[in-house]
């Protein structure tokens, strides 16, 4: 049996005139539900139920999936707080802000990463281990960070992604990221980067291979020693996903060298950030 979770969200905004006055339904995800708009009134409220279904599969699959439809949730909660506070109804901010404390103190992963880090900060290793395992079981992917390092022949890739909020749409099903990559040559010969091959998988675990020429419209040479960086933006179905890949490189100090590849890490989109920020 799972549970799943099945969300309402009624706002009510004054004088949005580019807003529908008569109910509308957004794809959310897995979800599909109204959004009621009025003019007269000033508030924003969330309603989430719970129900449950037999969907078989497997326990770890379960579980992963009712984590990110919370997930889902939780985002959608933290953008009508702000949203709240931006149309000065500061008494529902409050109300939502509370709500977002209990779901936190409540929901087994972020209730987790909370233990987590206390048992860090007080030295209590075998229990944040324990913490981190229990995570895990919950949401295997979680514990990955939004950042990775690798090194292959010299050349060493270092990547950073963050959720742009302000070009997100949850409503829609929509999460946008940008990412930075930093390239350093630490090998003894200069190499170019001539293609990209990304490989993005969201929350559901759907994959998506993406090819291009070169980086942001150049294919960079670098000398020994020198770095190469730029910043790009991956748009995501699911608040969460991962993104990972490589580069084809070739050496350019002698004539006919062959291409080669050059891993870039498994690194984290997520909404929540890292488990092991401000530790």
């Amino acid at each position: 049996m799972m549970h799943s979770v099945s969300l309402k969200l009624f706002a009510e905004f004054n004088n949005l005139t580019s807003l529908h006055p008569t109910p509308t339904r957004f794809t959310f995800g897995p979800f599909n539900f109204p959004v009621r708009l009025n003019r007269s009134k000033r508030n924003c409220k969330l309603i989430a139920r719970v129900s449950e279904r037999d969907d078989g599969g497997t326990e770890s699959e379960q579980n992963t999936t009712s984590f990110y439809e919370r997930n889902q949730m939780y985002v959608l909660m933290k953008q009508q707080m702000e949203l709240a506070a931006l149309s000065e109804n500061y008494e529902e901010a409050a109300r939502l802000r509370d709500s977002l404390k209990l779901f936190e103190e409540e929901e087994p992963v972020l209730r987790l990463q909370g233990l987590m880090k206390e048992a860090i900060a007080n030295e209590r290793f075998e229990d944040a281990a324990r913490y981190q395992n229990q995570i895990k079981e919950i949401a295997p992917h979680y514990l990955l960070k939004c950042s990775s390092d690798a090194t292959t022949l010299g050349i060493r890739v270092q990547a950073k992604s963050v959720y742009i909020e302000g070009r997100s749409q949850p409503l829609r099903g929509q999460y946008f990221f940008a990412y930075r990559i930093r390239i350093t040559n630490n090998s003894n010969r200069p190499v170019q980067l001539l293609k990209r091959h990304w490989i993005v998988t969201n929350a559901n675990e759907k994959s998506e291979d993406v090819w291009g020429i070169g980086v942001i419209g150049e294919q960079p040479v670098l000398l020994p020693n020198d770095s190469f960086e730029y910043s790009s933006a991956c748009p995501l179905t699911t608040p969460s996903g991962r993104m990972e890949g490589d580069y084809e490189m070739k050496y350019i100090d002698k004539v006919g060298s062959k291409t080669f590849s050059v891993s870039i890490a498994p690194f984290a989109l997520s909404t929540l950030g890292d488990v092991t920020d401000n530790i």
